[in-house]
Protein backbone atom coordinates (compact mmCIF):
# COMPACT_ATOMS: atom_id res chain seq x y z
CA UNK A 1 0.00 0.00 0.00
CA UNK A 2 1.67 3.39 -0.88
CA UNK A 3 2.64 5.85 1.82
CA UNK A 4 1.90 9.88 1.24
CA UNK A 5 2.47 11.79 3.62
CA UNK A 6 3.23 16.11 3.69
CA UNK A 7 3.91 17.77 6.76
CA UNK A 8 4.18 21.81 6.60
CA UNK A 9 5.06 24.37 9.21
CA UNK A 10 6.09 28.00 9.45
CA UNK A 11 9.27 29.06 10.16
CA UNK A 12 9.88 32.86 11.45
CA UNK A 13 13.57 32.96 9.09
CA UNK A 14 13.81 34.45 5.44
CA UNK A 15 12.82 31.73 2.94
CA UNK A 16 16.37 31.93 1.71
CA UNK A 17 18.01 31.00 5.08
CA UNK A 18 15.81 27.50 5.84
CA UNK A 19 16.39 26.62 2.32
CA UNK A 20 19.89 26.60 1.99
CA UNK A 21 19.84 25.17 5.86
CA UNK A 22 17.58 22.13 4.75
CA UNK A 23 19.49 21.54 0.76
CA UNK A 24 22.92 21.24 3.05
CA UNK A 25 23.22 17.56 3.73
CA UNK A 26 25.16 17.74 6.24
CA UNK A 27 22.54 19.30 8.69
CA UNK A 28 20.22 16.77 8.41
CA UNK A 29 21.26 14.92 11.40
CA UNK A 30 21.08 18.40 13.60
CA UNK A 31 16.90 18.20 13.15
CA UNK A 32 16.14 14.74 12.07
CA UNK A 33 15.65 12.65 14.91
CA UNK A 34 16.38 9.56 13.18
CA UNK A 35 19.43 10.32 11.19
CA UNK A 36 22.62 9.09 12.42
CA UNK A 37 24.66 10.55 9.10
CA UNK A 38 25.48 11.34 5.89
CA UNK A 39 27.94 10.57 3.55
CA UNK A 40 28.48 11.81 0.77
CA UNK A 41 28.50 9.58 -2.22
CA UNK A 42 29.83 12.36 -5.12
CA UNK A 43 31.50 15.37 -4.83
CA UNK A 44 29.76 18.81 -3.27
CA UNK A 45 28.15 20.82 -4.06
CA UNK A 46 24.53 19.29 -3.96
CA UNK A 47 23.33 18.95 -7.64
CA UNK A 48 21.02 17.03 -9.91
CA UNK A 49 22.23 13.78 -9.56
CA UNK A 50 24.31 13.88 -6.10
CA UNK A 51 24.10 11.21 -4.33
CA UNK A 52 23.94 10.99 -0.47
CA UNK A 53 24.48 7.86 1.59
CA UNK A 54 22.34 7.89 4.91
CA UNK A 55 22.18 5.85 8.08
CA UNK A 56 18.53 6.25 10.20
CA UNK A 57 16.60 4.10 12.36
CA UNK A 58 13.33 4.03 11.87
CA UNK A 59 10.53 2.04 14.02
CA UNK A 60 13.70 0.16 15.58
CA UNK A 61 15.66 -0.59 12.86
CA UNK A 62 18.40 0.88 11.25
CA UNK A 63 17.84 1.61 7.51
CA UNK A 64 20.99 2.37 4.97
CA UNK A 65 19.74 3.49 1.71
CA UNK A 66 21.49 6.31 -0.91
CA UNK A 67 19.17 9.19 -1.94
CA UNK A 68 19.75 10.73 -5.24
CA UNK A 69 19.43 14.18 -6.11
CA UNK A 70 16.47 14.17 -8.71
CA UNK A 71 15.21 18.06 -8.47
CA UNK A 72 17.01 20.83 -7.33
CA UNK A 73 15.47 24.29 -7.64
CA UNK A 74 17.36 26.63 -5.23
CA UNK A 75 15.13 28.55 -2.72
CA UNK A 76 12.01 26.80 -3.58
CA UNK A 77 12.33 22.72 -4.07
CA UNK A 78 14.36 20.00 -3.70
CA UNK A 79 13.82 16.03 -4.64
CA UNK A 80 15.55 13.00 -3.48
CA UNK A 81 14.59 9.67 -4.21
CA UNK A 82 16.08 6.04 -3.22
CA UNK A 83 14.98 2.67 -4.94
CA UNK A 84 17.07 0.73 -2.46
CA UNK A 85 15.97 -1.05 0.93
CA UNK A 86 12.62 -2.17 2.59
CA UNK A 87 11.18 1.37 1.63
CA UNK A 88 11.98 2.81 -1.50
CA UNK A 89 11.34 6.38 -1.20
CA UNK A 90 10.81 10.14 -2.91
CA UNK A 91 11.35 12.59 0.10
CA UNK A 92 10.57 16.60 -1.63
CA UNK A 93 11.03 19.81 0.41
CA UNK A 94 9.48 23.12 -0.83
CA UNK A 95 9.65 26.53 0.59
CA UNK A 96 7.84 29.57 -0.04
CA UNK A 97 7.55 32.95 1.53
CA UNK A 98 4.72 33.96 3.99
CA UNK A 99 2.84 36.88 4.18
CA UNK A 100 4.94 38.03 7.17
CA UNK A 101 8.48 37.56 5.78
CA UNK A 102 9.04 34.03 7.30
CA UNK A 103 9.01 30.72 5.32
CA UNK A 104 6.14 28.19 4.70
CA UNK A 105 8.39 24.65 4.67
CA UNK A 106 6.75 21.68 2.99
CA UNK A 107 8.08 17.98 3.40
CA UNK A 108 6.68 15.50 1.73
CA UNK A 109 7.47 11.59 1.81
CA UNK A 110 5.71 9.10 -0.51
CA UNK A 111 6.78 5.53 -2.03
CA UNK A 112 5.81 1.99 -0.91
CA UNK A 113 6.97 -0.43 1.15
CA UNK A 114 8.23 -2.98 -0.36
CA UNK A 115 9.41 -5.74 2.50
CA UNK A 116 6.04 -4.99 4.63
CA UNK A 117 2.86 -6.55 5.16
CA UNK A 118 0.39 -4.55 2.69
CA UNK A 119 -1.38 -3.76 5.80
CA UNK A 120 1.76 -1.88 6.88
CA UNK A 121 1.15 1.22 4.65
CA UNK A 122 -1.35 3.03 6.96
CA UNK A 123 1.46 2.10 9.83
CA UNK A 124 4.06 3.43 8.49
CA UNK A 125 2.55 6.33 7.26
CA UNK A 126 1.22 7.33 10.75
CA UNK A 127 4.96 6.65 12.31
CA UNK A 128 6.26 9.01 9.53
CA UNK A 129 3.77 11.64 10.28
CA UNK A 130 4.73 11.97 13.72
CA UNK A 131 8.18 11.98 12.92
CA UNK A 132 8.08 14.68 10.41
CA UNK A 133 5.97 16.66 12.80
CA UNK A 134 8.91 16.54 15.34
CA UNK A 135 11.55 16.96 13.03
CA UNK A 136 9.62 20.36 11.88
CA UNK A 137 9.05 20.95 14.80
CA UNK A 138 13.10 20.64 15.51
CA UNK A 139 13.92 22.72 12.29
CA UNK A 140 12.05 25.50 13.78
CA UNK A 141 13.41 25.89 16.97
CA UNK A 142 17.33 25.71 15.40
CA UNK A 143 16.29 28.12 12.55
CA UNK A 144 14.74 30.60 14.84
CA UNK A 145 17.32 30.13 17.89
CA UNK A 146 19.19 31.77 14.73
CA UNK A 147 17.42 35.07 15.41
CA UNK A 148 16.61 34.41 18.93
CA UNK A 149 13.03 34.18 19.38
CA UNK A 150 11.00 31.31 20.91
CA UNK A 151 7.84 31.76 19.45
CA UNK A 152 5.91 28.98 18.48
CA UNK A 153 3.66 27.57 16.00
CA UNK A 154 1.62 24.83 15.32
CA UNK A 155 2.95 22.60 12.74
CA UNK A 156 0.27 21.64 10.07
CA UNK A 157 -0.27 18.38 8.48
CA UNK A 158 -2.43 17.37 5.42
CA UNK A 159 -3.13 13.84 6.65
CA UNK A 160 -3.92 14.97 10.27
CA UNK A 161 -7.54 15.23 11.16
Amino acid sequence: MPVDVETEIEIDRPRSEVAEFVATPDNAPRWYQNIESVEWRTEPPLAVGSRLAFVARFLSRKLAYTYQVETLEPGARLVMATSEGPFPMETTYTWADTAEGGTRMTLRNRGEPKRFSRLSGPLMAAAIRRANHKDLARLKQIMEKRQGTGERQDIHCRDCR
